[in-house]
This record gives structure tokens, C-alpha cells and sequence, in this order.
């Protein structure tokens, strides 16, 4: 792990991978889209509003994987003090806040023609709107990191490496809240090793989730590039007015 704390090292790699994962990504975004959008047939019960599935989803699970990236790597800041630790649980927070705010969007969506409302505070929905303000916490106090770090302070990167850490226990509730509530939202359709989704849904679906998911890779990679050009303009900037 400790072999890409170089930022060079990392660099050399990166930028191969976000050119793969961003063309690959968009590539199976397009097929899933156009698969479930115009050839997979409307559901039964919901008809076309089915089809938001093929966003709502993958928003959903990305929403959640951005916030678990932050805290594994919040983790590995603080307890093994890897150098791009931070920077990567940083330039997940902006991809990660994205496509919560996407999901909840595409949920209100498709719970009016579902449920007759655009929004009730159950147990599902509720701590999906908490991740959400999670987010703005958590680049609030990464603005504050960055600023203090341009002074030789390192409160603000820590505080923010626990505030990461903490805020994964809403994770599981988001999982499990349709389970442990009485919730308007479905339960689970896709579980570890099997699915109550029909194949004729699940496999543009599937689709949809992997290229959204490379697609949020690349993203990752650009901003912890950007990320990293970023620090170095300052480390320069501070010589030069040292001298």
C-alpha cells in the first residue's frame, strides 16, 4: 500500500486507469441506458416509471460506496498515516454527494407516480437526506482541512479523517432500514447471491451499475489528481514567497 505513497508512483498509474475507466464506464452507461430506456419492457404494476430504475440505483449504491471510500480511507490516514489517504477520501466527497443528491432526485421522482407523494420521512428515505448533509459536513470540514494545511496545521484533516470514520454507521441503517421500519419503500431487491428482479430489468440494470460505478472511479482519480497538482501550486507558491 505503502508502495503508491509517492505521488509520482501514483500519478504514473492514475492516469492510464482514468482514461479505461472513464471511456469503459461511459461506454456501459450508454448500453444499459439505451437497453433498459428503450428495449426492456415496462414493469407490470409501475409501468413506465420503471425505467428511473436504471439511475435511481446505481445512484443509490454510489451514494452509499462514497462514504465507505471516505471512511476506509480516513482509516488508513490516521492509523497507518499513508500521504494520499486523505486526498482520496477528499475527492470522493465530491462524486459521493453528487449522486446522493441524484438519488434522492430520482426517488421523489418516482415515488409521486408510485406513492401519490413526493416525499415521506421514513426510515429508508430519511437517512438517505442524513448521508446527503453528511456530505456537506464532511467537505465543509475538508475546505477547513485544506486551509489550515496551508498553514502548518493538521486539526481540521483529522477532525474531518473522524467525522468520515463516524458517519459510516449510517451506512448499514440506509441498508437495513427498509427491514427494521415500516417503510412505503420496497425492501431489498438485490441481495448477496440472489435477486427478486426479473432478467429482463437486471441485466441493463447491471449494466448501468458497472459503468456508473468505473464512471465514478475516473472521477475519483481526476480529483485526487487535481487534488494533488493542487498541493504542489501551494507548496511552490510558499517557496517562492519564502525566499
Amino acid at each position: 500500500m505503502h508502495g503508491f505513497a509517492n505521488p509520482n508512483r501514483f500519478l504514473s498509474l492514475a492516469r492510464p486507469l482514468t482514461l479505461i475507466f472513464l471511456v469503459s464506464g461511459l461506454a456501459l452507461i450508454s448500453c444499459g441506458l439505451i437497453w433498459g430506456f428503450f428495449f426492456a419492457p415496462a414493469d407490470r404494476l409501475m409501468g413506465e416509471t420503471v425505467r428511473i430504475l436504471y439511475i435511481h440505483v446505481p445512484a443509490a449504491w454510489l451514494g452509499m460506496a462514497g462514504w465507505t471510500s471516505i471512511a476506509i480511507a480516513s482509516v488508513v490516514e490516521l492509523v497507518w498515516k499513508h500521504p494520499l489517504a486523505g486526498v482520496a477520501a477528499r475527492a470522493s466527497a465530491v462524486p459521493g454527494v453528487f449522486f446522493t443528491a441524484i438519488c434522492l432526485a430520482t426517488g421523489s421522482i418516482w415515488a409521486k407516480p408510485t406513492w401519490g407523494t413526493w416525499w415521506v420521512w421514513d426510515g429508508r428515505l430519511t437517512s438517505m437526506f442524513v448521508l446527503l448533509l453528511l456530505y456537506l459536513g464532511y467537505l465543509a470540514l475538508a475546505k477547513e482541512a485544506q486551509s489550515q494545511a496551508a498553514a502548518g496545521r493538521t486539526g481540521a484533516a483529522r477532525i474531518a479523517s473522524i467525522f468520515g470514520i463516524v458517519g459510516v454507521i449510517n451506512i448499514p441503517i440506509i441498508n437495513r432500514s427498509v427491514e427494521w421500519w415500516n417503510s412505503l419503500h420496497q425492501p431489498a431487491s438485490i441481495t448477496a447471491g440472489k435477486s427478486s428482479i426479473d432478467g429482463v430489468f437486471l441485466w441493463p440494470l447491471s449494466l448501468a451499475v458497472i459503468g456508473f460505478t468505473l464512471l465514478f472511479a475516473a472521477i475519483i482519480l481526476m480529483r485526487m489528481r487535481q487534488l494533488l497538482a493542487d498541493i504542489r501550486t501551494e507548496a511552490k507558491l510558499r517557496r517562492r514567497a519564502a525566499v
